[in-house]
């Protein structure tokens, strides 16, 4: 657990899906852990990255850093969780991660422990280290969601909706195309299910980033006019917070390309908008500069 470099993992459970629709009044993604949940919590990070910070009430200085952490992990609404270890209640996790002071910020990625940083530091910088830790666990194809947790509580994971049972369950297997079948399938029967079509387009943008060039970015920005680097480029984009980045990546290319070219990017541009909450920012935004890009 104490290794310091990231592992790829051969096979991502997915089955956390459903943990990317929008959170509820009252939840978040901040969970207190004990002694019987730790390997639980390390286990998930197959998943999606989590972040412990090992703290003491008795800290004040700590105390802001658990506050910063919280705003930013309610933030991100799901790419990672926030697990609080109190010292003073289970000094034996904190023996067994090696923890010399607190605060102190460990990154767990595909089971494996990461130190973050040790003491307070601001805003800004905590914010910088978390989008490193997204954007390392793209690179390793963990793209999973964690599911909300109501008011921080620490006990069974919330119930999944039965419709999506199977789909789940294909997920979790790392079946991609039996999950998307299952989401159609409950498309077909009610084409008004929204959550069952954010439910296919999450699945494909997961399928897409499972593995991916980490210097995709990179190499997109290089070739601005290269349709099939933007799409990779803007998937990553948006599993990383950076949907805003996302949508003007591709919406830049729509008021450039005509035809069938046009109609690709739009197609990719309205699958990419049913992975986010229809009260999302950057979507109504993008929704706005499509319209007047189109007509």
């Amino acid at each position: 657990m104490t290794d310091k470099n990231f592992s790829r993992p051969g096979a991502v459970d997915l089955s956390n899906i459903a943990g990317a629709t929008p959170e509820t009044e009252g939840s978040s993604y901040v969970m207190n852990v004990t002694e019987a949940e730790f390997e639980w919590v390390a286990g998930e990070s197959v998943r999606y990255p989590v972040i412990m910070i090992f703290h003491s009430p008795r800290d004040a200085a700590g105390s802001g850093v658990v506050n910063v952490l919280t705003k930013l992990a309610n933030e991100a609404a799901g790419r990672w969780l926030l697990a609080k270890v109190d010292v003073d209640k289970y000094p034996q996790i904190a023996q067994a991660m090696r923890i010399q002071a607190v605060p102190t910020v460990v990154a767990l990625l595909g089971g494996q422990a990461m130190p973050l940083f040790q003491g307070t530091r601001d805003e800004k910088d905590i914010a910088a280290l978390m989008k490193q830790v997204e954007q390392a666990a793209v690179a390793s194809g963990i793209t999973g969601r964690a599911k909300p947790v109501a008011g921080e509580q620490t006990d069974d994971e919330p119930q999944t909706d039965p419709r999506f049972k199977a789909a789940d369950e294909a997920l979790a297997k790392g079946d991609y195309e039996a999950a998307l079948k299952e989401f159609e399938k409950l498309i077909e029967a009610n084409p008004r299910d929204a959550e069952a079509k954010a439910g296919k387009a999450q699945t494909g943008l997961l399928a897409r980033t499972a593995d991916v060039d980490p210097e995709c970015i990179e190499k997109a920005d290089a070739n601005p006019q290269d349709i099939g680097l933007a799409f990779v480029a803007a998937d990553v984009e948006l599993v990383t917070g950076q949907a805003g980045k996302a949508f003007d990546r591709l919406l830049s290319l729509i008021k450039t390309n005509y035809g069938d070219d046009r109609e690709k990017i739009r197609v990719r541009l309205l699958e990419l908008f049913e992975t986010l909450p229809p009260n999302n920012e950057d979507l109504k935004k993008a929704r706005r500069e499509l319209s007047l890009a189109l007509f």
